[in-house]
């Protein structure tokens, strides 16, 4: 019988004291699905890699998943000589593009393969081809490498948007980085709401700044501030606890998640699962509806999608909710029959 044990790096989902990550969200819905499922799951916090041995030592798992590449590849080692019996599972949780910008990630990914009795789990079957090739070339085989996707908890809401008040309010929820296209998505959304004739309310979390995004919430400030006598403004939010980001969500008219990258992007799902319909990028949010979804680069054809979210916001939500639980349901398969529950 299995027994899994989730690390998470502790210093991976502190904003003010708050444990809001997406990685955070990630790894518990996961959790909580395992043990809906049957099987026996413990979540933990880790700061640092020395409170590893402890847990593990602690609930003497069969299985540990260490979420994101956080370890030192020489910790890891002693870790998987400590405990020989475990399967250690080091899971990954964004596409190339994010991983390139990530300190010694393609080094730590080919170190913890090494080791007989770790897996590499990537999040989503692109990335899963990617670190294939990458292995296989380095090291002849991809016998330990396991596709793991994410899940969302099945709760959907519906809402109408209301056409008739003076502003549009459009969100571009996330961490500010430079992967994220947010200036792009601020562009089109402006002129999307000068063609319908509002103003536009620009949302953003702004608390919470990776990857050289410095330069990116200064050029969008910069942005609004140059067209304040237009009426359209961007509206600043602190980073929230989830059940205060779901609310904030629910009272959005649209959801733009334009990346240039993601590998599930937990923020859509959460618009998704208030009502709010969403703009995606064309090819990277695995179960985003492609109709409904954008090139990432290009503004006409972001300013088309709002439109079409817009006027067929009944639509854009149901076929989202129908294609997010098709997703999920794939993943409480893949995961059961993964820890020998069929």
């Amino acid at each position: 019988m299995s027994k899994v044990l989730f690390i998470l790096h502790r210093d991976h989902d502190t904003i003010h004291d708050e444990l809001s990550s997406t990685l955070y969200y990630a790894s518990t819905f996961i959790h909580e699905m395992l043990k809906d499922s049957g099987i026996e799951s413990i979540f933990e916090l880790a700061i640092n890699a020395s409170n590893i041995n402890p847990l593990v030592k602690k609930h003497n798992p069969t299985h540990v998943i260490i979420e994101s590449l956080w370890v030192n590849p020489i910790v890891f080692n002693s870790l998987c000589k400590i405990h020989p019996n475990v399967q250690w599972i080091g899971r990954i949780h964004c596409e190339i593009p994010h991983l390139a910008g990530a300190t010694d990630s393609l080094e730590y990914i080919a170190k913890y393969y090494d080791f007989e009795n770790v897996v590499i789990s990537p999040n989503s079957t692109r990335m899963l081809h990617d670190v294939s090739v990458y292995l296989k070339s380095r090291n002849g085989s991809i016998d330990k490498i396991i596709h793991l996707p994410n899940f969302y908890p099945q709760t959907y809401k519906t809402k109408t948007i209301d056409k008739n008040k003076e502003y549009i309010d459009i969100s571009c929820f996330g961490a500010i980085r430079l992967l994220k296209n947010h200036i792009m998505q601020a562009i089109s959304a402006i002129e999307f709401a000068n063609q319908i004739g509002k103003k536009l309310r620009f949302h953003t979390n702004t608390t919470r700044i990776e990857m050289e995004g410095d330069n990116v919430i200064s050029n969008l400030k910069m942005l609004f501030e140059q067209l304040k006598d237009t009426g359209h403004v961007m509206i600043n939010h602190d980073w929230q606890p989830r059940d205060e980001f779901l609310e904030l969500c629910s009272k959005m008219d649209i959801g733009m998640q334009v990346s240039i990258t993601e590998s599930f992007n937990i923020v859509a799902a959460d618009l998704i699962s208030q009502g709010v319909p969403i703009v995606g990028p064309i090819g990277e949010i695995p179960w985003a509806v492609p109709e409904f979804s954008a090139l990432y680069s290009n503004g006409e054809d972001i300013i088309k999608k709002l439109h079409i979210a817009y006027n067929h916001s009944l639509e854009n939500v149901q076929a989202h909710q129908t294609s997010l639980k098709s997703y999920t349901d794939e993943t409480i398969k893949i995961w059961k029959e993964y820890f020998g529950k069929t």
